[in-house]
């Protein structure tokens, strides 16, 4: 008895075929989950700076044509073989952490995100600038219900992010936190930083950002562009943290002073430059710095959760996938307010 083969409709994906190249809009076979992965009806997909890595080829070992987007909020659809712990229907997000070994010496010891092999959606394989993809059950974030997904994707890179590192920063309430840029990471990091009980003080350029950053829940604004931040930070006993999120080395290194005794510099924003810091800089004060990335699936349901708790939530701009070309220029051109979703 002849057996009918039914059709499964193509999905629509913007992949990048070559490093450097336009974004492609082009049609594919839905994906299958293999063993031990779960594939995703995407929802919605924020558009990171990050994304630059597989925009131009810039991650070593990364196989082109690749899809990229490693901030999906999206429905588990398919199971694939031995996943038990997840249900299809069920709401499920992938971040900047897509995966690890569990086998390296920093899995074992529990510090998955330093894993030796690990694996990012977008880079190591396709993520979620498309209808559905795939991704490894240890890679997902369960998504509470009252976040909606525009929401909950930038929050799963740029909101880890900035919880993450503010949380484990040493600072405690009633302590001085500057945040560094009022940009997709610095708008989160003002509000977290608010919601932890810190006295935060916002450092942007241009006076135009003033109401904004105490919107955010910033008590302090300050002008880097008219004033010595430094010398400011220092007037009001100086920093215990200051989260750095523009991606400017020279801003950064330009704010080293204003920390205060034990103060720690957290640097989050991703730029390519050197920093610029004297050891005595550091000695004087026992200041310190401080690179943080993201954080696994269990600090972004941490981050989901204590959003939804205090109402944290990213200022987002939208569009459809097939604009994501726009919505990536629009990013890169540093003038979205302030995270930018792809919807599908």
């Amino acid at each position: 008895m002849a057996t009918t083969r039914v059709a499964i409709a193509p999905m629509r994906a913007a992949q990048i075929p070559k490093p450097g190249a336009d974004f492609q809009i082009v049609e594919r076979e839905i994906p299958k989950p293999g063993a031990g992965e779960v594939r995703i009806k995407v929802q919605a997909c924020g558009v990171c700076h990050s994304d630059m890595f597989t925009k131009e080829g810039a991650w070593p070992g990364i196989q082109y044509p690749r899809v990229p987007g490693h901030e999906v909020a999206g429905i588990i659809d398919e199971l694939g073989a031995g996943v038990s712990e997840w249900k299809e229907g069920q709401r499920a997000g992938v971040g900047w952490h897509g995966g690890h070994d569990g086998t390296c010496r920093s899995c074992r010891r529990g510090d998955f995100g330093n894993c030796r092999n690990l694996k990012i959606a977008g880079i190591s394989y396709d993520g979620g600038y498309q209808q559905y993809m795939v991704a490894p059950v240890e890679a997902l974030t369960a998504i509470p219900e009252s976040l909606s997904d525009v929401e909950a994707a930038p929050l799963l890179c740029a909101g880890i992010t900035t919880y993450n590192a503010l949380r484990h920063s040493g600072a405690v309430p009633g302590d001085l936190v500057a945040v560094l840029g009022i940009g997709g990471l610095g708008h989160l990091g003002i509000q977290f930083a608010n919601k932890f009980g810190y006295k935060v003080a916002a450092i942007g350029r241009g006076p135009e950002s003033a109401a904004l950053a105490k919107k955010l829940g910033a008590s302090i604004y300050i002008d880097n562009k008219v004033t010595k931040v430094a010398e400011e930070l220092q007037k009001l006993g100086g920093a215990q943290v200051i989260l750095a999120t523009a991606p400017s080395s020279k801003a950064m290194s330009e704010v080293i002073d204003g920390l205060g005794p034990n103060g720690k510099l957290m640097v989050v924003g991703a730029s390519m430059e050197p920093l610029e810091v004297s050891p005595v800089q550091l000695i004087t004060g026992s200041r310190g710095m401080q690179g943080w990335a993201s954080g696994t699936p269990a600090d972004a349901e941490d981050t989901l959760r204590f959003a939804e708790l205090t109402g944290v939530r990213p200022m987002i701009e939208t569009y459809p996938l097939e604009k994501a070309a726009e919505a990536y220029a629009r990013m890169m051109s540093g003038h979205a307010q302030f995270r930018v979703v792809l919807t599908m």
